[in-house]
């Protein structure tokens, strides 16, 4: 294939007469993707790093694929093709998703040099479209060519390639028209070369390209109302100055709405205008002046991505002039010219997730953001930032006001990206919409790692391959998938570790979002690693669903804990057709002939279980691990938790940990919408004194919580066990979660907040006994009489409400018969059993 490689010849177009190389096939119409995913400047000139893929082949080999770009000029002159060299880069076979084609060698670097737009009688000056042509092997011999332009990548120099000035008055300047890439060789007939703020206005000094007639002025025409402003402009030749007051941005009811805009020019005599470029080479000129008399309102000299000027007004923001990468994390300095203390807020695009931090402000209200990489869940570990986009805005502390982006000047764009590493991951400070910041945590897995490519043959071949190997004497540990160290796996491990079998402990951890104990080991959930573990460890114990991929092998033991008890129907149980529609059922029917061991917390769980899961094989009626724990509390684990949440001493502690509702997805597909029907202030008001309230929201839920940090309300929803938690609640709030299972081990009291009772009995799940004869505590429906039932309760020294003693006592003597502390002992005895150690076999 690397025969294509011959025909490229410096700034000179493929030979296509080359008999060695046989004729092209007539052009084809099969889609080929193109795009560009960076752009940089170098001594030599503008580097275009981007792909051309076709969307039927794969291009997996050196010389498999090459690119041709060609800048054809918009007056139909001369075109100039560009050479390219060929680049490996798994990030477009991962971008792609396609399972079936590798196109790792689809990318290419092309270099645009400035001094090839020049002749001897001076700059080639106009729009320049780059073309792009993709030359793939057909078939032996036979070329196929498909034509296309450069797409812009979502973000950065993909998205907003950055301009230069090439001689003093010339600037070369890409961008994007009608979603492809060309340049623009100009000479600006008009440049912004100083802006100079004083106590009423802001002087402008002008530059142009040739002298200007007399009567010259600045034009500004505010976009929203249509209102123009116009300026004279003072000078002589090829200068003037323009002094611009701030009272006419604010006037006649401006200045109030969120955003807006005045688009600038110079406008001559005969009434034909010229745009103005921003020329920075001598200093800053864009940047933000606030506005006398307009509360908390600034003036933005706007540097857009095409180089113009705009002016917009809009609240102060935090305007960036220094950025430093630092271990773990980044420094900003810069301004923002607003009132009270400010923090930094990083919010996550998919599950509204917020990290904090503190804005340190000087005079001038200057500031400096100490950013890490990482953030603090609620029980004080650090871990890197959680994969995905985090926006980035400055917000008041202790008070309404608006989200102020972080805006980055001129000088920060051209150190972007900023990367830094954090837990093993790698966090980008990239930009969007041309200048605002953003975090971007990458994906543990590089690109080639997590491709649908590698993903597919990993499931085919790699996994497959690994099952031919020995098994070796470890444990695979999955929590849902990768979510920490926690349930009835962590129990299980407590339980090895304790008694020194000697085992190698591997634990599935999605995205370093875990801390794990001394001895065991992280597995990356859809590594390499992890497949091989799947197919090589001996035991494998999962709280939740194995791959579908997963075939037991003879000698390997699968202990499925599962991870709640039943009062909602699961499975095969539920007469609502969502689980099946959304393919959940055949999965589960393919899955669990591949179990061992199936965990049943009760007697009266083990027939629904079966029935439920349509398991035929071995059920375990050994109480959940996860609950030995509660069963059995340690005052110092106790303890350790409340000091780790920051819990006063004497406080009560009320933990409501509702259910999901799958009926509630979120718009974009990704988890379920939070329903928090507790009146945060109204408990704040009866309970505050005395009581702290643990918000724990189910993990399928993806939306942040407000209203909590102030000591009363705290979000546990990224707390790694949820065990602990019941350890220390002196009270639990739930609906319909299984939790209240776990809980009823303890014998304290729990209040159902049932606001929807009907409607998830009769339309969404449904209850595999009847709920609301046994149901170990009051069933409440609106939020007041929950807060009353809860005052209540402290009053009566946490006692279990009148009435329900003793079907409390019941509801223990049915579903927590095997609650005694000795689940774990009975799973790992069974489990060593199951795996050929001494005193068992393994069963089928």
């Amino acid at each position: 294939m690397a025969v294509l490689t011959r025909f490229v010849l410096p700034h000179a177009a493929p030979r296509f007469g080359d008999p060695r190389l046989g004729t092209p096939l007539p052009d084809e119409e099969e889609h080929a993707a193109f795009g560009l995913l960076r752009a940089r400047w170098s001594s030599r000139g503008l580097e275009l790093t981007g792909f051309a893929r076709p969307d039927d082949r794969s291009t997996a080999r050196p010389g498999s694929a090459w690119t041709w770009l060609t800048l054809r000029p918009d007056d139909r002159g001369t075109p100039l093709h560009l050479p390219t060299r060929p680049r490996r880069l798994p990030e477009i076979t991962d971008d792609s998703a396609q399972p079936d084609h590798n196109h790792d060698w689809a990318g290419f670097t092309a270099l645009v040099e400035p001094r090839r737009l020049r002749t001897a009688d001076g700059w080639l000056l106009g729009d320049w479209t780059v073309e792009a042509t993709l030359f793939t092997l057909a078939r032996p011999t036979r070329l196929r060519r498909q034509y296309g332009g450069l797409a812009p990548h979502w973000c950065g120099s993909g998205e907003y390639p950055p301009a230069r000035w090439v001689d003093q008055d010339v600037r070369l300047q890409p961008y994007f028209a009608d979603g492809r890439l060309a340049v623009r060789l100009e000479r600006p007939a008009v440049r912004l070369t100083r802006a100079v703020p004083g106590p009423d206005g802001i002087d402008l000094h002008l530059t142009a390209a040739e002298p200007l007639p007399d009567r010259t002025a600045f034009r500004l025409r505010h976009r929203e109302s249509g209102t123009v402003l116009v300026r004279p402009a003072t000078g002589t030749g090829r200068t003037r100055g323009v002094r611009l007051p701030y009272a006419p941005f604010t006037a006649d009811g401006r200045g109030t709405g969120e955003l807006e805009h005045w688009d600038a020019a110079l406008l001559h005599p005969d009434g034909t205008a010229e745009p103005l470029v921003l020329d920075e080479r001598g200093g800053p000129v864009s940047g933000q002046h606030p506005l006398p008399g307009a509360e908390d309102r600034a003036l933005h000299l706007k540097h857009l991505a095409d180089g113009r000027l705009q002016l917009c007004v809009r609240p102060a923001a935090g305007w960036v002039e220094r950025l430093t990468t630092r271990p773990g994390g980044f420094e900003l300095t810069g301004h923002c010219p607003a009132d009270g203390p400010l923090e930094l807020v990083l919010r996550h695009n998919g599950t509204g997730g917020e990290v904090r931090h503190p804005v340190g402000t000087g005079p001038g209200r200057q500031f400096t953001i100490r950013l890490p990489a990482t953030r603090t869940g609620s029980d004080g570990t650090a871990l890197p930032l959680r994969k995905g986009l985090w926006e980035a805005t400055l917000e008041p502390v202790g008070r309404p006001g608006p989200a102020r982006p972080l805006t980055a000047s001129p000088a920060v764009l051209a150190a972007l990206p900023a990367a830094t590493l954090a837990g093993g991951k790698r966090i980008l400070l990239e930009r969007r919409w041309h200048d605002t910041l953003l975090l971007d945590s990458t994906p543990v897995l590089t690109a080639t790692e997590r491709s649908a490519w590698t993903q597919a043959r990993q499931r085919t071949a790699g996994y497959p391959a690994a099952c031919r190997e020995p098994l070796r004497e470890a444990v695979l540990y999955d929590v849902f998938g990768g979510r920490g160290y926690a349930d009835s796996p962590r129990a299980v491990h407590t339980e090895l570790a304790r008694r020194g079998t000697p085992l190698e402990h591997l634990w599935v951890v999605d995205d370093a979002q875990a801390e794990l104990p001394p001895g065991v080991r992280a597995v990356r959930v859809w590594s390499p690693e992890w497949y091989r573990a799947l197919a090589t460890s001996r035991y494998l114990v999962g709280n939740t669903h194995f791959p579908d991929f997963l075939r037991r092998r003879p000698g390997q033991v699968v202990v499925q804990t599962w991870h709640g008890a039943l009062l909602k129907r699961i499975a095969h149980d539920v007469e609502n057709p969502w689980l099946a529609d959304h393919g959940y059922l055949a999965a589960l029917d393919r899955e669990t002939p591949h179990w061992s061991l199936l965990l049943s917390p009760s007697p009266f769980a083990t027939p629904i279980l079966r029935r439920a899961f349509r398991y035929r094989g071995e059920i375990l009626e050994s109480g959940y691990p996860r609950n030995d724990v509660l069963a059995r509390p340690d005052p110092r684990r106790a303890a350790a938790v409340r000091r780790r949440l920051g819990i006063p001493a004497g406080r009560r502690v009320v933990l409501y940990a509702p259910t999901w509702r799958e009926d509630r997805p979120r718009p974009d597909g990704d988890g379920f919408r939070l329903d928090l029907r507790l009146d945060l202030d109204r408990a704040r008001q009866a309970l505050g004194g005395n009581h702290v309230l643990l918000l724990r929201p189910h993990a399928h839920v993806r939306e942040p919580l407000t209203g909590t940090g102030d000591g009363f309300a705290i979000d546990c929803a990224d707390y790694p066990d949820v065990q602990e938690l019941l350890l220390i609640a002196d009270v639990l709030v739930t609906d319909y979660s299984s939790i209240l299972f776990d809980f009823a081990v303890t014998g304290r009291p729990m209040l159902f907040f049932t606001y929807d009772l009907a409607h998830y009995r009769d339309g969404l799940r449904g209850f595999a006994f009847d709920f609301e004869a046994q149901a170990p505590g009051p069933l409440l429906d609106d939020s007041a009489g929950l807060v009353t039932a809860l005052r209540a309760l402290a009053d009566d020294g946490g006692a279990p409400p009148a009435g329900y003693a003793e079907r409390y006592r019941r509801f223990r003597d049915t579903h927590c018969v095997l609650d005694d502390g000795a689940a774990a002992r009975r799973v790992v005895d069974r489990m060593l059993e199951l795996g050929g150690r001494p005193g068992g076999q393994e069963k089928a």
